[in-house]
């Protein structure tokens, strides 16, 4: 499965602002990410920035007004609009928005978006005030009633020297947006899978707690994988350091019990579940209301086993049939393919990704993941050590399969 940005016709309007060198790093990481990326430039946004900037990160040449009336006619913007899956205006100006709102067609970009028939994302930026008029934010509310996506403005310190809002949305933002907005029709649109991430935790006391050392990353990446493919996204997810992708719905828990409740409330009526967290096995069983002190005798930890997500999950789905699918994970020290067969036996899943967590490049806190995947059906399929979005993509692939 490939990335939404993957050979899509993104046209890149830059407006007069100062964030108009934002714009390509936006520009380039998505000729990074697979796109192919049309730059249209305001006569104001050449003040700011040179098309041939742009000409350089992208490898294509960039659009200015004289264009319009250029050796191709005044039919270019016919051919931008219509060849476009999305139209992403970052810097938008006040002006620009006020145009786009009332159907103004005085400049290339302007006509270029009355041409296309795309999403259309607005970042805007404009100075103190100008985003909080009563004009501009008509002209806001008129492009959104159309179903134009604005990512921002955020507030902060801006050219003129003063704060307020309308400084434009970061590259990440915006490109996260455009991410979303182009997955949108993908292979598992319509679908609800249940993503579990994170390492939980069981208290000691109101101070400790027993953890593990997950990170979170594989199943935030499972997360985006997903997103990716159009699914809509549930993350239920332990206390973790990542920032959750752009579109999904987080469900935050700590401990087992409460991932539990999630789990089984989440996927009542789920295409799938993907089991990613690494749930603790044990709990005291009784935590402490205060907190420990060491001058004291050392404590004795009295240990209870916690709830078998899967083993629950596997008991309701054989009452009700949902979710429709399931995923685990098997993150061994030995005996990882006995083992790994052992759990997908037992907890009636469909697929299960088995990983040697001794392996000191993949597992527990590294970017990278090798795993083997272990179907219901017999199949079993070793992938190399790749990126966690790698596996995730694969993984995501399985549930596109049986989708």
């Amino acid at each position: 499965m490939e990335t939404p940005f993957q050979n899509k016709t993104i046209v890149l309007g830059v407006t007069g602002s100062i964030a108009a060198y934002k714009a390509a790093e936006i520009a380039s990481r998505l000729r990074q990410m697979g796109a192919l990326v049309e730059v249209v430039l305001t006569q104001s946004a050449c003040h700011f920035i040179s098309p041939l900037t742009f000409a350089s990160v992208t490898a294509r040449k960039a659009y200015v007004d004289q264009d319009l009336w250029g050796n191709e006619g005044h039919v270019v913007h016919i051919g931008l609009g219509r060849a476009s899956d999305l139209l992403l205006i970052a810097p938008a100006s006040a002006t620009t928005l006020a145009k786009l709102a009332h159907g103004i067609g005085d400049n290339l970009l302007t006509v270029t978006a009355l041409a296309s028939h795309c999403p259309m994302i607005l970042a805007p930026a404009m100075d103190a005030g100008m985003y909080a008029h009563p004009a501009t934010a008509a002209n806001v509310e008129t492009l959104r009633a159309r179903g134009a996506v604005f990512v921002g403005p955020a507030a902060g310190h801006l050219a003129s020297g003063l704060v307020g809002v309308g400084r434009m949305a970061e590259p990440a933002e915006i490109l996260d947006t455009a991410r979303l907005a182009l997955a949108q029709s993908g292979p598992l649109a319509g679908k609800h899978i249940v993503i579990t991430a994170g390492g939980t935790q069981e208290p000691i006391d109101p101070v400790r707690v027993i953890t593990n050392r997950s990170s979170g990353k594989q199943g935030y990446a499972v997360a985006r994988a997903a997103l990716d493919a159009g699914a809509a996204v549930t993350l239920i997810t332990a206390p973790t350091s990542l920032v959750p992708p752009l579109g999904c719905r987080v469900v935050p828990v700590k401990t087992a019990a409460e991932m539990q409740a999630a789990v089984l409330t989440e996927t009542a009526q789920a295409d799938a579940l993907v089991m990613a967290a690494a749930v603790a096995d044990f709990r005291l069983a009784e935590a402490s209301s205060e907190k420990i002190k060491k001058e004291k005798t050392v404590p004795q930890i009295h240990l209870e086993r916690t709830a078998d997500i899967l083993a629950d999950v596997a008991a309701r789905r054989a009452q009700s049939g949902y979710p429709l699918r399931v995923v685990g994970f098997a993150a061994e020290s030995q005996d990882l393919l006995q083992n790994a067969q052992s759990k997908l036996t037992r907890k009636r899943l469909d697929l299960i990704v088995a990983n040697d967590i001794t392996a000191p490049d993949a597992g527990f806190e590294v970017e990278t993941n090798r795993v083997t995947l272990v179907f219901a059906d017999g199949r079993t399929e070793t992938l190399p050590l790749q990126q966690k979005a790698e596996v995730a993509r694969r993984i995501v692939d399985a549930l596109v399969e049986w989708s």
